[in-house]
């Protein structure tokens, strides 16, 4: 991979499959498109290669054993993520796209929840299970939505080990600029992070002013690339799960301002802060990728 110019990431699955008519279940929420909908992940996968995208995520950060296990379908682990790599494969192929394939490793206990990390030597064993899983189907690992420093390094030392390029998104604290959601400090997460091969250190799926806030400190880390993918929510309520009975569990709220335009004028941010890859995270679409391709050609041309 050349670090010459911006790579572009693909945008959300989640949305756009529920734009599509496909259910969202609280547990296993678009994985379960690989079991009722496979036909609609490739069409995304598509959407998002048609739009510009260098980098298509399998439909894998649902796929977690803890999850698929309150659907009473954990024995179906392996198969779903073969699944979801096959899938990407397939919509590479139709479309005779050169797009690279990044594995998506998810959080393990819930996203957004540092206090639900689980520990290391429970970690290291279940994300080496699933890049292995994947291991045939993708070109790098991305470990995404990262909300501790030891979540972090348990996903990138399990997936170095493939050998692959891997990249790691942090998820940023919504109101603590430059901080994780566990309130460590970017800069320390950079810090245990660089004695790792790690290929790219992103933001993702956090409010995309946190992204402005952090990418200059993020872009003085010594890693090939450097970037960060936004989700397009208000916020992420404290204690928040997704399948919670809470007033503020279950499906998040999205911004009424987080156009296509709008967006991508944080991600020409991004870029002036040095940002080499940039893509759309929760609540994107393959509009949102088409607007970045489309910012990325006019700073590409000629002045």
């Amino acid at each position: 991979m050349q670090s010459d110019h911006v790579k572009l990431l693909d945008a959300g699955m989640g949305k756009t499959l529920s734009l599509k008519g496909v259910k969202i279940p609280p547990t296993i929420w678009s994985a379960n498109a690989l079991l009722v909908a496979p036909e609609i992940v490739v069409e995304i996968h598509k959407e998002n290669i048609d739009a510009g995208a260098d980098i298509i995520t399998t439909n894998s950060y649902g796929v977690i054993r803890g999850e698929l296990a309150k659907e009473g379908i954990e024995s179906k682990y392996k198969e779903l993520n073969q699944i979801a790599g096959q899938l990407a494969k397939r919509a590479n192929s139709e479309t005779g796209s050169q797009a690279l394939i990044a594995g998506s490793l998810p959080p393990q206990n819930g996203s957004y929840r540092p206090d639900r990390v689980l520990s290391r030597e429970l970690l290291g064993p279940l994300y080496r299970e699933q890049v292995e899983a994947l291991d045939d189907y993708v070109d790098l690992f991305l470990c995404e939505t990262m909300s501790t420093i030891e979540e972090t390094v348990a996903a990138v030392t399990a997936a170095i080990e493939s050998g692959k390029p891997v990249f790691a998104g942090l998820t940023l604290h919504d109101e603590k600029a430059g901080y994780l959601r566990s309130g460590e400090n970017v800069q320390a997460a950079i810090e245990s992070l660089a004695p790792l091969a790690l290929d790219g250190l992103l933001a993702n799926c956090c409010l995309p002013e946190r992204i402005s806030d952090a990418m200059s400190l993020i872009a003085s880390g010594d890693f090939k690339y450097c970037g960060g993918y936004a989700n397009a929510f208000t916020h992420v309520p404290t204690e928040w799960l997704l399948d919670g009975g809470k007033k503020n569990d279950g499906s998040l709220t999205l911004r009424e301002d987080l156009s296509p335009d709008r967006y991508c004028e944080f991600v020409a941010d991004w870029i002036e802060k040095g940002a080499n890859i940039v893509g759309g995270c929760c609540g994107t679409t393959s509009d949102h990728t088409r607007a970045i391709s489309q910012l990325l050609a006019l700073k590409a041309s000629p002045s």
